[in-house]
Parts: C-alpha cells; sequence; structure tokens
C-alpha cells in the first residue's frame, strides 16, 4: 500500500474534501465521489512519509464502493490492523488519513442537506 499511486490524484468537482495537516507536518487531502449515497470514487493528495501515503491508500480502499454509513466506519484501527506492518510511533499517520476522510464525508452530508452551498468557494 505504501508504494501503490492508484488513488492518487486531484478530484475535480468532488461531492466531499477533507484536509488535515498533522504535527509531523505531513498533509492528507481526500476527495469523495459519492452518489446514492454510496462513496463512488476516492482520491487523494499527500504531502507527507510512505507511511501516511500507506494509510491513505488503504483509506481509499476501504471506502471506495462502499456507502457513506460504512465509509464512517472506518477507523484508524481499522487500517492499523490491515496495514500490520506500520510502525506503532506512525500510527498519527492513520489518524490523519481518518480524519481526512471524516472531514470530506462530513462536507459530502453538509452539501448534500444545503445543495445550495455547493457555489460559494472550494469546498
Amino acid at each position: 500500500m505504501a508504494l501503490k499511486t492508484d488513488h492518487q490524484a486531484l478530484m475535480e468537482n468532488p461531492d466531499g474534501y477533507g484536509k488535515r495537516t498533522g504535527v509531523c507536518g505531513d498533509t492528507v487531502e481526500i476527495y469523495l465521489k459519492v452518489r446514492r449515497k454510496r462513496v463512488e470514487a476516492v482520491s487523494y493528495h499527500v504531502d507527507g512519509c510512505i507511511n501516511t501515503n500507506a494509510c491513505c491508500n488503504t483509506v481509499a480502499q476501504m471506502a471506495e464502493g462502499k456507502s457513506v454509513d460504512i465509509a464512517w466506519g472506518i477507523t484508524p484501527e481499522r487500517i492499523m490492523d490491515f496495514l500490520e506492518t506500520l510502525p506503532p510511533d506512525h500510527a498519527h499517520c492513520a489518524e490523519l488519513a481518518v480524519g481526512a476522510l471524516y472531514r470530506a464525508l462530513a462536507r459530502y452530508q453538509e452539501l448534500d442537506r444545503n445543495p445550495w452551498k455547493r457555489g460559494y468557494g472550494k469546498i
């Protein structure tokens, strides 16, 4: 997962967008396309270490194709369990990736409830 780049991309007009910067200086941006309350596509941009990239890839893999409700169930612990080899001192990388996902999901839900907000500013 650390070297995969198939989900690394900026997404135009995402339905959800979340950004987090960790105390380590790594920054993660998560983009979502959602159709009928299902995460159709996930992409991300990361400025950080290989462990953060692995966590972002795992988040993308776990969320893509799932319902929004199931995507909310993705936790840092699930990311760490899946990766198995994530060094314990890099658990914050999983927290960073999941935090960006949660922000993207929250933004999607806000825009779903208030579609008129789409035209106001970058999401």
